[in-house]
């Protein structure tokens, strides 16, 4: 079955989402399936340990950006640039990002006067800690959502959310694991 953003098939979506890891693992991209359970499993759980007052810290944030580049177009200039961030300055931007949720605009723009952040790469960093509410700007959520993926603006960033948000409202797909904005954004990523 192939999926189109419009379908409101529920086992569409399902099945969609089901083969996300395998989607992953067919890239054949070292590191990428250790990175991916990195950034899926592992780091919402250390951010969520923080609570009430969540940070990430510049090493998983170097890890973060190895993932997004090993997943998408690998520009080795950004990792360089995240990787030399100061730690205690990270800490300190990322916490007021956690705290400025649910404000997506704010979250981002926060995050994103670290140098080598930009929104999709501070979209990564809110979906790792609040995927019901930010997913992730990838390329292929992006052209399924919107239809391209090239503007990656804050603007451009905050109507993709709105328009995974309201698909996440959508009763047949409120009523199933597909209840946040980053599960529909990994479904979308797994059909481009």
């Amino acid at each position: 079955m192939e999926l189109h953003f419009e379908c409101t098939n529920l086992s569409v979506w399902k099945e969609a989402l089901s083969t996300y890891k395998s989607r992953i693992e067919s890239l054949n991209k070292p590191n990428l399936v250790s990175l991916d359970e990195f950034y899926s499993d592992q780091l919402p759980s250390l951010l969520h340990q923080r609570n009430p007052n969540p940070f990430i810290t510049t090493p998983e944030l170097s890890r973060l950006m190895q993932w997004k580049l090993t997943r998408g177009k690998w520009r080795p200039r950004l990792l360089d640039f995240v990787s030399s961030l100061d730690d205690s300055s990270v800490k300190s931007v990322s916490q007021k990002a956690f705290q400025s949720l649910p404000d997506i605009s704010k979250a981002i723009s926060e995050l994103t006067v670290l140098k080598g952040v930009g929104p999709a790469t501070a979209s990564a960093v809110l979906a790792a800690y609040a995927p019901e509410t930010a997913p992730f700007m990838s390329d292929e959520a992006m052209v399924a959502a919107l239809g391209n993926s090239k503007d990656y603006s804050l603007k451009q960033y905050l109507l993709f959310v709105e328009k995974l948000q309201s698909k996440s409202k959508i009763e047949v797909l409120n009523s199933i694991s597909i209840e946040d904005t980053e599960d529909l954004a990994m479904a979308a990523y797994t059909e481009n």
